[in-house]
């Protein structure tokens, strides 16, 4: 086993309270915003980038350095 590698923690992201899937809009540094739909919220991993799914099967990964705010929206 290798010590020096840190155990992956779910930090049980509060987003998974407001359902399975949110929508969320994410600002980033210089003004740019982008829009993701039906992330699926157990599957936030915060780092240095943030990695997260979506319900058909993409993987995002964000570099949270370029993030100044992220809104999030349930989905009904």
């Amino acid at each position: 086993m290798d010590h020096d590698t840190p155990t992956p923690v779910d930090l049980h992201s509060t987003t998974e309270e407001m359902g399975k899937y949110v929508t969320q809009i994410i600002h980033f540094l210089g003004g740019e915003k982008r829009t993701f739909h039906d992330i699926d919220t157990a599957s936030i991993k915060q780092g240095e980038f943030t990695k997260m799914k979506t319900k058909d099967g993409r993987l995002l990964m964000i570099n949270t350095q370029n993030v100044l705010m992220v809104e999030v929206f349930a989905q009904g």
